[in-house]
């Protein structure tokens, strides 16, 4: 780790967790291309100066969500919703490339003529030579959320974290958007938000990170702001770790508040 930078790495390995919704920035679909750039500029820093190992894991709801499909049958419009994340898979690793990033993509389902299929022991060996790697298609099976991917592939790869990129500042016990009185959280365990049905990632994946054995209790959930918090939160003891204490520029996909 020596190699990369003087700063001491917190984490070597993470999952870093995108929402669809992140990458279409303010027109709220699609894929705006100079907000992908903006966050991968941040993906490369932490791979290439900080030598952190990354896999990315990210949704598709800037085009589709199967659980809002209506009458739609929901294999098949979450079959749908794989298709998407392919999508801006695709997007993220076109980007990173542009960076001289090196970067795999792997899909839970196969589509071999412009991704890899998702391998555990391809994609561990890709993050130890220091490339990118963005998994696509969720787990591959309906009914399932990216978020409960993420944490299948954290516990797959041996990740110490996972880090979940949001559109607030942290935790809270109500939406702090609709309610100005939602508390904030310092701290937060997966037995928490299972018992306080905390709304940051679903039930599933909470599940699967309390109970799998790849998250000993100092390796936690990043649940911080925007894509910032990614160098900050995976640097050690040299960089500021509460987030009320971090200094940064607005992104092009925030919304003014």
């Amino acid at each position: 780790m020596g190699r990369y930078s003087p700063l001491e790495v917190r984490y070597k390995r993470v999952i870093l967790k995108l929402s669809g919704e992140a990458l279409a920035g303010q027109q709220g679909n699609g894929i705006n291309y100079d907000v992908v750039l903006e966050i991968c500029k941040n993906i490369k820093t932490a791979v290439q100066t900080l030598g952190v190992q990354m896999g990315i894991v990210v949704g598709g709801g800037n085009f589709w969500r199967g659980r809002s499909s209506g009458k739609m049958d929901r294999t098949r419009a979450d079959h749908m919703g794989m298709l998407a994340t392919v999508i801006n898979a695709l997007a993220l690793a076109d980007a990173l490339e542009s960076l001289d990033v090196p970067v795999r993509v792997q899909t839970a389902i196969t589509m071999e003529q412009f991704a890899e299929p998702y391998i555990r022991n391809r994609a561990v060996r890709h993050m130890e030579k220091d490339r990118v790697v963005i998994f696509g298609c969720g787990t591959g099976n309906p009914f399932f959320s990216t978020d409960t991917a993420a944490a299948l592939r954290a516990a797959e790869i041996d990740a110490d974290a996972i880090l979940k990129a949001t559109m607030v500042d942290g935790v809270y016990d109500k939406d702090p958007k609709k309610y100005p009185d939602a508390k904030r959280y310092s701290t937060v365990s997966f037995s928490q938000v299972l018992a306080q049905n905390l709304n940051v990632m679903d039930m599933t994946a909470a599940s699967l990170c309390r109970e799998s054995k790849s998250f000993p209790c100092q390796c936690r959930q990043i649940l911080c702001g925007l894509f910032f918090a990614l160098l900050q939160k995976v640097t050690g003891p040299q960089a500021k770790t509460r987030q009320k204490n971090f200094k940064r520029k607005r992104f092009p996909f925030e919304q003014e508040r």
